[in-house]
């Protein structure tokens, strides 16, 4: 037995339960003594031997059954009569060593087999949660853009363009605005920058008369330009005008004076 040649699976089962003659055991062990992929699988099957013999209930003999046994043999026919009560028991053949630990064997196989497959119905669950949240997500932003795609292209969305006439370069604003949905997308151009503890709100005058209702907050960015995209919004509100504020950081219930940007809505 060389390097090339590895111990079969069966002789290192046998060799792990101790059944293999001596003469048998030789060529085994000099053969370990060289093949650390042969060691290491006698470790793998000495494991499942002693998880074998853990998992098995030891079931202990009943009394007298020793003393029993040694008067039946001495009352066969032709026995002499024994000189010493311990039975010598015949050793096992190796053959019938295999049989005995074949169906262990299978147990082995069948827990091995078992924790395989609960090891990849957990992994089947994993990804079938990975996939569900993805679908979620997306469908959120599907949801999201068909919202954006409805105001940009109803036809009775007010459209406003919000200038000043008092800065250069000239700053501006676009909304687009649906009443009926209390949908708005605002677009601003060459806006001046604000302190950290200040921001831009935007304010829809209502049609009725009734107090300016913000609409959303926004800060631009290095070059002036910020956005404003469905902030969440009353619906019905019918609006006559639009304006633009500078407010504290967190906004205001409010407008403060001036109006830095402001348009007059369209009919519907």
């Amino acid at each position: 037995m060389t390097e090339r040649t590895h111990i079969s699976r069966e002789d290192l089962d046998l060799f792990a339960m101790q059944v293999l003659d001596p003469q048998e055991r030789v060529p085994i062990e000099a053969h370990l003594r060289q093949c650390s992929e042969c060691r290491a699988a006698l470790a793998r099957a000495r494991g499942d031997l002693a998880f074998l013999t853990m998992s098995v209930e030891e079931t202990a003999l009943p009394s007298g059954a020793r003393d029993r046994f040694a008067a039946r043999i001495a009352q066969s026919p032709g026995s002499p009569e024994p000189q010493n009560p311990a039975v010598e028991l015949t050793p096992v053949r190796r053959r019938s060593g295999v049989w005995v630990w074949m169906p262990w064997a299978a147990v082995a196989a069948l827990l091995i087999v078992a924790t395989g497959l609960e090891i990849k119905v957990q992994n089947l669950t994993r990804e079938f949660a990975r996939q569900a949240e993805t679908i979620r997500t997306r469908a959120g932003s599907d949801a999201r853009a068909r919202r954006v795609l409805d105001l940009l292209t109803a036809g009775d969305a007010q459209h406003v363009l919000l200038t000043s006439a008092n800065a250069h370069p000239v700053p501006s604003a676009r909304a687009v605005y649906l009443a009926s949905r209390g949908a708005l997308i605002l677009q601003a151009t060459n806006l001046s920058r604000v302190p950290e503890s200040k921001t831009y709100e935007l304010w829809i005058i209502p049609a009725n008369g009734k107090p300016p209702v913000p609409a959303g907050l926004f800060r631009p960015d290095a070059s002036g330009n910020a956005n404003l995209v469905l902030p969440p919004l009353p619906t019905g509100v019918q609006a006559k005008a639009f304006g633009i504020t500078v407010e504290r950081s967190g906004g205001s219930a409010t407008p403060t004076l001036p109006i830095v940007l402001s348009g007059t809505a369209s009919g519907e």
